[in-house]
């Protein structure tokens, strides 16, 4: 079934300063490019029916463009997000701004949380990561205001700072993730939940090949990833490789420039 995306143009994307181990300031990035890249990414979501909304992006928040990361979307209900560092603070308010104005039933977060990077929705549970940014007691909250039993994976490897660069659902009952990136308990947490699970290399993670869009279909992914979409192929999935590089300067995939709204209004 067709989905419902919100994005942000990445107008005033930069990488000025250095919050994960991506971000490097003094290597520079292109605006122009990373411009050109998430249209590409916005193309392919539309060509393959999917509806696309946009939130008008902020002077002064260049990763606002990681939309990912504004809130989490769960039958139609919002839980806002609330950023670990101060250069994103603003964004989270903004991202809670536009859905208010839509009509969506909005929650304001207490414990620091970083939206669908770390919050991963199934059919029945949200997979939720820790470790690095957001707050355990975040996990709790979430399923108050959401009603959905949620799944606390712990993250261990700086550079998969956020759940949504190590793992992401092929549909709703199965994922793809590199067990390399978890703490040994997530480990045999995932292997009893998942046992049918494609398992990532670590040169497909390191590229980001786990910051993935999949309709249950489709698989959108980093075209570098090469070894995981041979895999996706094989258990069926078709693949839509896009070039996202230069967000990858800033830690972002096709993923992180994706925030699902389910529960269309």
């Amino acid at each position: 079934m067709p989905k419902h995306f919100l994005m942000c143009r990445p107008e005033f994307f930069a990488v000025e300063y250095s919050i994960n181990p991506w971000m490097r300031p003094e290597a520079g990035a292109s605006r122009d490019v990373a411009v050109l890249q998430w249209e590409g990414l916005k193309a392919a979501y539309e060509e393959l029916g999917h509806r696309v909304s946009l939130i008008d992006p902020i002077d002064g928040l260049p990763d606002m463009v990681f939309a990912a990361n504004g809130a989490l979307v769960v039958d139609g209900r919002v839980y806002g997000a609330r950023f670990a560092y101060p250069q994103r603070g603003p964004e989270g308010p903004a991202y809670l701004r536009w859905f208010a104005a839509r009509g969506y039933p909005v929650h304001e977060p207490r414990h620091v949380n970083e939206g669908e990077g770390d919050f991963l929705a199934l059919d029945e549970v949200v997979l939720a990561g820790t470790g690095f940014r957001t707050d355990v007691r975040a996990h709790q909250e979430s399923q108050e205001v959401l009603g959905r039993p949620v799944i606390s994976l712990t993250l261990v490897d700086p550079r998969f700072y956020h759940l949504d660069t190590a793992l992401f659902p092929l549909d709703g009952r199965n994922v793809a993730y590199y067990p390399q990136a978890f703490s040994l308990g997530s480990q045999e947490v995932l292997r009893r939940m998942f046992p049918d699970a494609v398992l990532a290399t670590a040169e497909d993670a390191e590229v980001l090949g786990l910051n993935a869009v999949s309709d249950g279909t489709h698989v959108v992914m980093n075209a570098e990833a090469s070894t995981l979409q041979l895999e996706i192929k094989r258990r069926g999935y078709e693949v839509i490789p896009v070039d996202l590089s230069e967000l990858r300067k800033a830690g972002g995939g096709p993923k992180c420039c994706t925030l699902e709204i389910r529960g269309n209004k």
